[in-house]
């Protein structure tokens, strides 16, 4: 799993079979510190629940299709939890959600 800031929302014009009502979400992906990592993706949000500003986990590639009702949907990224919070080891006081 890796980790992930929803930075937006995307209004598709066509939507596949087995999508509808899945919402898609822009989300940067972060490294272990929370820092940028790459470019934006556009992930499907399994839980249905996360939205702009919130840190997510989220798979990619075949785990990302399992994810979905139905199975095997053709999403390359899917968001499977929302973040609380972040604790690296030895470092007490980090909190990746601020």
């Amino acid at each position: 799993m890796l980790l992930g800031r929803v930075t937006g929302t995307v209004v598709p014009a066509t939507i596949v079979d087995g999508l509808g009502g899945t919402p898609l979400l822009w989300v940067q992906p972060l490294d272990r510190s929370s820092d940028p990592v790459g470019d934006p993706i556009i992930c499907a949000d399994g839980t249905r629940m996360a939205g702009p500003g919130q840190l997510v986990y989220w798979v990619e590639s075949r785990e990302a299709a399992l994810t979905l009702e139905p199975s095997f949907v053709p999403v390359d990224h899917a968001v499977v939890g929302l973040v609380d919070d972040v604790k690296l080891e030895g470092d007490s006081d980090r909190e990746s959600g601020r």
